[in-house]
């Protein structure tokens, strides 16, 4: 088990240490229930997407229901697959294609789908997309995780300072229009911008704390494509919104919009960042 809660385990050994099937489901818990939180924040994302598809208020509640329930029956039904309990699943065959189908969506269809400006219909394609999606963005949480809380905040870091160099960059130099009938404010010289505090925060992670998991230029070249395909996630959910007639996805969260809105960019880079770590660092290539 992880060890930030040795302290909560001392406790439950004490309480149920006569019964070890009662102590070994609450030990499960104690690790489950983050992971539930986690899948309730997906869910008010599908309840969000919901509103993309134009559903009336019940069908996105229901359909943020149902987002939070698959996650939270993966996290009761296949512990093994995000690292509670015994065994490893981390690289079971539907993960790798749950990231896969996520890569490929990203990296081949959504480029073609921003270029043809598709509109998401609110049948089963729709819920397709969404599925697509969300579920792999959550899988990628959870799993991720067990890199350690540095690791994936450093991952996460990636994302944020491509935002944040993409604005500054933008607003300083910013001349020629990156897709200007999708997102208006972004500019070629952002994404350079981006890419170039990408690289040198990653350089700097690589020097500073040792972190070298494939060698510079693969690193280089891995931290530009993971800045592209945040851009790519960023777009998608600005052409989505543009669509939809709607500024924010909702305002769930005071000031900052919806849940969409936070991890826009997050949905497309963390499946295939997971889908990299479990091939390069658990040897499955």
């Amino acid at each position: 088990m992880p060890a930030d809660v040795p302290r909560e385990l001392l406790r439950l050994v004490d309480e149920f240490g006569d019964d070890p099937l009662r102590l070994l489901r609450e030990a499960r818990l104690l690790h489950l229930a983050p992971l539930l939180l986690v899948a309730l924040f997906i869910g008010v994302a599908a309840w969000e997407w919901g509103g993309l598809l134009g559903y009336a208020q019940s069908g996105r509640l229901l359909l943020g229901a149902a987002m939070a329930a698959l996650c939270s029956a993966v996290s009761l039904l296949a512990p093994a697959a995000i690292g509670v309990g015994a065994g490893d699943e981390m690289a079971a065959g539907w993960v790798v294609a749950a990231y896969g189908i996520a890569a490929v969506f990203w990296c081949l269809v959504i480029p073609l789908w921003l270029r043809q400006k598709w509109r998401l219909t609110h049948g089963l394609p729709g819920l397709v997309v969404g599925l697509v999606v969300l579920f792999p963005t959550w899988l990628a949480l959870v799993q991720l995780r067990l890199a350690g809380p540095g690791a994936l905040l450093a991952i996460l870091a990636i994302v944020w300072m491509a935002d944040i160099a993409a604005y500054f960059s933008g607003k300083t130099f910013g001349k020629h229009k990156l897709a200007p009938s999708i997102s208006p404010g972004k500019t070629w010289e952002g994404a350079i911008g981006a890419g170039v505090g990408v690289v040198l925060y990653g350089i700097a992670l690589r020097l500073g704390f040792s972190f070298a998991p494939v060698g510079l230029p693969l690193w280089i070249v891995g931290l530009l494509a993971v800045t592209a395909i945040s851009i790519l996630g960023d777009l998608y959910e600005s052409m989505l919104k543009r669509q939809a007639g709607i500024k924010d996805s909702s305002n769930v969260l005071p000031g900052h919009g919806g849940v969409l809105d936070r991890i826009d960019s997050l949905t497309s880079t963390l499946p295939v960042v997971a889908l990299l770590w479990l091939l390069v660092l658990r040897g499955l290539g």
